[in-house]
């Protein structure tokens, strides 16, 4: 007796159709599980057996032979278990399931020994490319449910264990379609942001990170030990604009496959990951034998903080170039080519010499000028050239400190109003709310970035006397745009360039 079962698996962030075909036939027993699985996947016949037998189900003495198709593509994972042991009671006709409601259904999950259905990476991705595939509903784990209940046009039904599910195909039980309230989810997982007006001091540095913000520039702070840098980069979040349902769905995504959601059924906040500089290239932008996202992707829609810049490992640091330039983790494998999207901005943070004094007002450098070098060079200048905006931070005097007690701090809410009015500008002259002066290509920079005849003699000495590369002349035009629209300027001015050749020289 043969059957087919439809289920799926993920590759990047996009969902395939796979066919569980099991075949009953009489021989030896046995059970083959064939169409390229993984170890886990050949693992199934024993974790299906088990279950079927503590659910009350004799697992046929026959030759099973279940088939992954297509063959060609690379499977791994838990999440066929359950549609092999549905494909084997249905070949063995201990249930009856009809042919059009599993043409209409994908069925994926984990099984344990007792027969109960556990969690799978990627429910969301699935559900979110179950209409593309041609069906109407997902069975799944219950504790996936909300998740994939995500997407409206899709019925999620959630099961808790093999019993369950039988009794539902059988008509002896009911299960209810899942449903996810958006709002009550956002609402649930938010939480209370840190605030800037904690930062003592620092005007500079705010500042600086304010225009990162609204255009999404990528930032690099200089400085000696203490003097804040990971306190304001910490509290970058609180001026970002909150995330709309296609980022939440983005994000939630990219977290379902990597199996790092945990009990949060959406990503309702943006990402604020800060690897350790010890992180491995694959960590960073992603890899592994099956490809799976690395820290750019993680940070998609967010924040990306690399503190000690200078001590992560320099195949790790060369390899960001090409997601801060396409924002796309392309991962190359022989067997095949993986994207992960990796739209984040990067925050960086930095001694400048091995002591960390250098330039210091209070305390002399201990570092000879070779060390010093040395040093500096582990940064590349393409990967230097990728940094819009660069700040060197200092530490704060008793005096600035005193001062800020008794002063007007400057708050997250007064920064985040001015991030506001760029990010309107911006999204009335792209017409999109995706896109953001950083994003511009080189057309794009011709067509909005009109220097007045002032601003236009100061880049054309600047680009002479810095040396400038194409890359970086855009990015400071980039850089000056999103300043003049903190402004509410229309045309760049000139002393729009000139902060921005401030903080790009």
């Amino acid at each position: 007796m043969h059957t087919k079962i439809f289920s799926a698996t993920t590759i990047g962030v996009h969902a395939h159709q796979v066919d569980v075909e099991v075949d009953l036939a009489f021989g030896l027993i046995d059970f083959l599980i064939v169409g390229l699985p993984d170890t886990a996947i050949k693992e199934s016949r024993q974790r299906v057996i088990t279950a079927l037998k503590n659910s009350g189900f004799k697992s046929p003495e026959k030759k099973i032979t279940v088939n992954l198709a297509p063959a060609h593509l690379k499977k791994e994972g838990t999440l066929f278990d359950l549609p092999i042991a549905l494909g084997i009671l249905k070949a063995a006709r201990m249930i009856e399931i009809q042919d059009s409601f599993l043409q209409e259904t994908i069925i994926i999950g984990e099984l344990s020994l007792d027969g109960s259905i556990k969690s799978i990476q990627g429910a969301l991705a699935i559900a979110c490319d179950a209409k593309k595939l041609g069906k109407k509903r997902i069975i799944l784990p219950k504790c996936n449910a909300q998740e994939a209940a995500l997407i409206e046009d899709v019925e999620i039904i959630g099961v808790q264990n093999l019993v369950e599910l039988i009794h539902y195909f059988s008509g002896q039980g009911l299960l209810q379609a899942t449903k996810t309230n958006i709002e009550q989810c956002v609402a649930a997982e938010k939480t209370e942001a840190l605030d800037f007006a904690d930062v003592r001091g620092q005007a500079w540095a705010k500042r600086a990170l304010q225009i990162a913000a609204a255009g999404r520039h990528n930032v690099l702070f200089s400085g000696p030990p203490g003097s804040g840098k990971t306190m304001l980069a910490k509290r970058l979040l609180s001026i970002m604009p909150e995330m709309n349902f296609d980022e939440i769905i983005d994000t939630t995504k990219i977290y379902s496959i990597s199996g790092k959601l945990g009990s949060k059924s959406l990503i309702v906040q943006r990402p604020f990951r800060s690897p350790h500089h010890s992180v491995s290239q694959a960590g960073l932008v992603g890899g592994g034998t099956f490809p799976k996202p690395g820290e750019v992707s993680l940070a998609h829609h967010g924040i990306l903080f690399l503190d000690e810049f200078t001590e992560f490992k320099r195949d790790a640091l060369e390899a960001l170039r090409q997601p801060i330039e396409n924002r796309i983790a392309e991962i190359a494998r022989v067997q095949q080519s993986v994207q992960y999207p990796a739209s984040f901005l990067l925050v960086a943070a930095l001694n400048p010499c091995p002591c960390g004094y250098l330039g210091d007002t209070t305390k002399s450098c201990a570092c000879s000028e070779n060390q010093i070098q040395k040093y500096q060079a582990k940064l590349s200048g393409p990967l230097l050239d990728r940094i819009d905006i660069k700040v060197s931070v200092q530490a704060v005097s008793y005096e600035d400190a005193t001062i800020a007690k008794t002063a007007d701090a400057i708050s997250s809410k007064t920064l985040r109003d001015g991030v506001q009015k760029a990010l309107i500008a911006q999204q009335n002259r792209f017409k999109t709310t995706n896109k953001t002066n950083s994003m511009m290509t080189a057309r794009e920079v011709e067509v909005y970035c009109t220097l007045t005849e002032n601003a236009e003699q100061i880049m054309k000495k600047a680009f002479s006397r810095l040396n400038l590369s194409m890359r970086s002349y855009h990015k400071i035009l980039k850089l000056a745009r999103t300043i003049a629209d903190l402004s509410e300027s229309e045309n760049i001015d000139q002393v729009h360039i000139q902060e921005a050749i401030m903080y790009k020289s």
